[in-house]
C-alpha cells in the first residue's frame, strides 16, 4: 500500500501561482510513475501531468507552458508548480502514484482561481 498526502492548495487570483506537493509513504518501493490529476465540479477527472522515475514528463495541452511537474525520488515527493493560473484551472487536484500496475490516490487539495 502507498499513502499519498497533498499540500499547497488554496485560492489565488488569475495570473497568480501556486505550488502543490505530494509526499508518498508506505510501500514506496518501485513507484514507477507519479502525477497530478484534477476534477472540476460536474466534470470527469483529467490528467494534468505525470513524471516517471527516470524524469520523463507528460503535461496536458491545457497546462503546457504554465505548469511544471517535478519529482524528488530520494524524498518520494512530487510537486506541481502552477503559474499563470486561470479560472478554468479551478478544481480539486489529486496526487497519483502507479506501482506494479496499481494506482493510488491522495485525498485531493482544492485550487480555486478567482478574482
Amino acid at each position: 500500500q502507498v499513502q499519498l498526502v497533498e499540500s499547497g492548495g488554496g485560492g489565488v487570483q488569475p495570473g497568480g501561482s501556486l505550488r502543490l506537493s505530494c509526499a508518498a509513504s508506505g510501500s514506496i518501493f518501485s513507484i514507477y510513475k507519479m502525477g497530478w490529476y484534477r476534477q472540476a465540479p460536474g466534470k470527469q477527472r483529467e490528467l494534468v501531468a505525470t513524471i516517471t522515475t527516470s524524469g520523463s514528463t507528460n503535461h496536458a495541452d491545457s497546462v503546457k507552458g504554465r505548469f511544471t511537474i517535478s519529482r524528488d525520488n530520494a524524498k518520494n515527493t512530487v510537486s506541481l508548480q502552477m503559474n499563470s493560473l486561470k479560472p478554468e484551472d479551478t478544481a480539486v487536484y489529486y496526487c497519483n502514484a502507479e506501482q506494479f500496475g496499481l494506482k493510488y490516490w491522495g485525498q485531493g487539495t482544492q485550487v480555486t482561481v478567482s478574482s
